[in-house]
C-alpha cells in the first residue's frame, strides 16, 4: 500500500483538496448509480409482486435484476468504505475504487446465483407442498424469525463490525493494482453477505419483487451500518423482523404492504416466466 502523502506547507494542500473532491465525487457517483438502480428496478418489478416467494423468472432476467438491486440497495451503505479505499490509494483516479465496487457486486451476484439455485431446487423437490396455503406461509414466517435470531449471533456481530469499521479488512487484505482492487472489493462483499444474508432471506419471504419491501430491507441495512448506536440498530432490526415473522404466522393480513399470494406453488422460482 502506498505510504500516506504528507502536505509540505501550502504546496501539499492543493493535491489534498483535489483528492478530497475526487472522493466526494466518487460518493456522489455511487449514490447516483444507486438512484438509477432504484428507478430501473421499479420499472422491471412493476406488476410482478405476488407476495412471499414470488417467482424469480428466468435465470438471466433474475440475475440482471438482482445485480441492479444490489447496487441500488448496497451502494449507499458501502460508499464510505469505497471512499476510504480511494483515500488509501491516494485518490488520484476513480478507476481503482470503481473496480473495487465491481468486485463487491460480483460477490453479491454469486450470492444471487446461489439463491436462484436453492429456489429452483426447493421448487423441484417440494412442489406444491410449499404453496402459500400449505407450508409456504409457515416457512415465510419462520424465515423472518430465524433472521431475527441471527441478528443477535456472534457471527452477525463480527461481520457487522467489519462492515462498520472496514479499515482493518482493507489493511489486512491489501493488494495493489486493479486485480487487487477487485479482490478486496470481493472480500468486502463477502463480509457484507455475512452481515446481511438473513435480511436478504427476509426479502424473499416478504416478496422479492416488491419495491416496498426492498426499500424496507435496504433501510434496515443502512440503519445497521451507519448509525452510531450499533446495539440499538441491531436489536431494533431484530425486533422488527421478529414482529413481522409473528404477524406472517398468525395474521398475515395485518402486515402493511404484504401482497397475499395466490395458489401458485411457493418457490416455483427459476423455472422460467
Amino acid at each position: 500500500m502506498p505510504a500516506p502523502e504528507r502536505a509540505s506547507g501550502g504546496v501539499g494542500l492543493a493535491p489534498a483538496f483535489a483528492a478530497a473532491r475526487a472522493r466526494l465525487g466518487l460518493v456522489v457517483l455511487l449514490f447516483a448509480l444507486a438512484g438509477i438502480g432504484w428507478w430501473w428496478t421499479a420499472i422491471q418489478m412493476r406488476g410482478m409482486d405476488h407476495g412471499p416467494w414470488t417467482s424469480l423468472g428466468a435465470v438471466g432476467w433474475f440475475l440482471a435484476v438482482w445485480v441492479v438491486m444490489m447496487a441500488a440497495m448496497m451502494f449507499p451503505s458501502v460508499a464510505p468504505t469505497v471512499a476510504l479505499y480511494s483515500r488509501m490509494t491516494g485518490g488520484r483516479s476513480p478507476l481503482p475504487p470503481l473496480v473495487f465496487s465491481a468486485g463487491y457486486l460480483i460477490t453479491w451476484a454469486s450470492a444471487g446465483v446461489l439463491a436462484f439455485a436453492l429456489a429452483a431446487a426447493g421448487g423441484a423437490v417440494a412442489g406444491d407442498v410449499l404453496s402459500w396455503n400449505r407450508a409456504g406461509r409457515w416457512v415465510a414466517g419462520a424465515t423472518l424469525v430465524v433472521a431475527a435470531v441471527y441478528e443477535l449471533t456472534p457471527l452477525k456481530d463480527a461481520c457487522l463490525g467489519r462492515c462498520r469499521s472496514p479499515l482493518g479488512v482493507l489493511l489486512g487484505s491489501w493488494r495493489a493494482g486493479w486485480s487487487g482492487a477487485l479482490r478486496m472489493g470481493a472480500k468486502t462483499g463477502a463480509w457484507c453477505i455475512g452481515c446481511c444474508w438473513a435480511l436478504m432471506a427476509s426479502l424473499f419471504a416478504l416478496g422479492i419483487m416488491s419495491i416496498v419491501w426492498m426499500a424496507v430491507v435496504a433501510g434496515l441495512i443502512a440503519f445497521e451500518k451507519t448509525v452510531p448506536w450499533r446495539r440499538v440498530a441491531v436489536y431494533g432490526t431484530a425486533a422488527i423482523l421478529f414482529a413481522l415473522g409473528l404477524l406472517v404466522l398468525v395474521a398475515p393480513d395485518a402486515v402493511p404492504g404484504l401482497t397475499m399470494p395466490g395458489s401458485d406453488p411457493m418457490l416455483h422460482m427459476g423455472m422460467g416466466s
